[in-house]
C-alpha cells in the first residue's frame, strides 16, 4: 500500500512541476491512479492531506480529481408538508385587508383558503369585535357592498358589477 501512495506522490510532484500545457495529462495520470487504488478512501485522505502544502493552481487540480473521485451522495428527499388544516386558527399575518369603511367595518380574506372576516367595533364594549363570515354570508355582503369605493384596491376581492 505505501508503494501505492509513493506513486499518488511522485504524480503530485509531477503535477507541481508540470506546465500548464502538460497539466491536464499529469491530473488524468493521478486520477485514473487514484480510481484504481486498492484502498480509495485512504488515497483520497491521502490526496486531502497533500494538497494542503501545494500551491493554489495545484491545490485546484487536485481538488478536481477529488471532485471525479467522490462519492456520489443521493440527497435525501425531502419530507413532504404535513397538508394544513384549512379551519386552523389564524394570526393578523394571515388574512389579508379587503373592504375598509371608516365607520368601522373591515372585511379580511384569509390568504390561503377562502375564509372571510368581519370586524367592527362592538357598539357596547366600544372594542373591536371579529367574527367568520359563511359563504352565503359573504356573497350577500358582496352583494350589499357592491360598488363602494371602500374595496382594496389590488386585494382580488372587489365584487364586478
Amino acid at each position: 500500500m505505501a508503494n501505492d501512495l509513493a506513486q499518488l506522490t511522485a504524480l503530485i510532484e509531477a503535477l507541481a512541476a508540470a506546465d500548464w500545457k502538460t497539466r491536464d495529462d499529469v491530473k488524468a495520470e493521478l486520477l485514473a491512479a487514484a480510481a484504481a487504488h486498492p484502498d480509495r478512501t485512504a488515497a483520497l485522505d491521502f490526496l486531502e492531506e497533500a494538497k494542503k502544502s501545494l500551491a493554489l493552481e495545484v491545490r485546484w487540480e487536485v481538488d478536481e480529481v477529488l471532485e471525479e473521485l467522490a462519492p456520489v451522495v443521493e440527497p435525501e428527499p425531502e419530507p413532504e408538508p404535513e397538508p394544513e388544516d384549512p379551519n386552523a386558527p389564524l394570526k393578523a399575518s394571515d388574512l389579508q385587508l379587503v373592504f375598509d369603511d371608516p365607520r368601522g367595518i373591515r372585511v379580511y380574506k384569509s390568504k390561503k383558503g377562502e375564509r372571510w372576516f368581519l370586524s367592527q367595533v362592538d357598539p357596547y364594549s366600544g372594542q373591536p369585535r371579529t367574527m367568520e363570515l359563511h359563504p352565503q354570508e359573504v356573497a350577500q355582503l358582496k352583494t350589499q357592498f357592491a360598488g363602494s369605493p371602500y374595496w382594496v384596491l389590488g386585494s382580488g376581492a372587489t365584487p364586478t358589477l
